[in-house]
């Protein structure tokens, strides 16, 4: 069986940055550990991806803090993250879930059984949203979600968002 992992927008405007929290400072080292568990060619990750008018867009306007500027240092994603998956596919995406991401996740499954892992920020935003998207893509596939390996905007927003997962089969480990 295939494993493949998915590392959501360990960024640095999520971690230290923008949006930064010691939540999200304090799963770097086990998301880094969590990264050499996998073969280097089944890890994908996600880079949320704004643009200069982002206050002027509906995301702006509800969550008016600039974050994740393309090309901007907080738009990169975490140093020790990034030394520690060099062949990860990155893939951009422009709101809370990654279609494309989905959609390469189910080519692969049409190679036989596999299983799916999300780790990354923020549980109750993008890593809820991507999960949702897989199991809505992959019905048939083991999906995972590590909590000690996210952070949410809050505890309690964290937690929720892990038992919306639970509620639709995703596995939290």
């Amino acid at each position: 069986m295939e494993r493949y992992l998915i590392v959501v927008d360990m960024q640095k405007d999520f971690i230290d940055g923008a949006l930064g929290s010691e939540m999200a400072q304090a799963i770097v080292p086990g998301v880094v550990r969590k990264i050499k568990e996998y073969d280097p060619g089944h890890i994908y990750a996600t880079r949320d991806t704004h643009f200069e008018n982002y206050l002027e867009t509906l995301e702006g306007k509800k969550l008016p803090v600039a974050h994740c500027i393309k090309d901007s240092e907080g738009w990169q994603l975490h140093p020790d993250v990034m030394a520690a998956m060099p062949m990860a596919k990155i893939l951009d995406k422009y709101t809370f879930g990654c279609g494309e991401l989905a959609d390469e996740m189910y080519r692969l499954s049409l190679g036989g059984e596999m299983e799916v892992e999300l780790v990354g920020l923020c549980t109750d935003i993008c890593v809820v949203s991507n999960a949702l998207l897989l199991r809505a893509k992959l019905p048939g596939t083991v999906i995972k979600v590590d909590a000690s390996c996210c952070a949410g905007v809050t505890k309690e927003s964290h937690n929720a968002a892990l038992a919306t997962m639970k509620m639709c089969q995703i596995d939290v480990i």
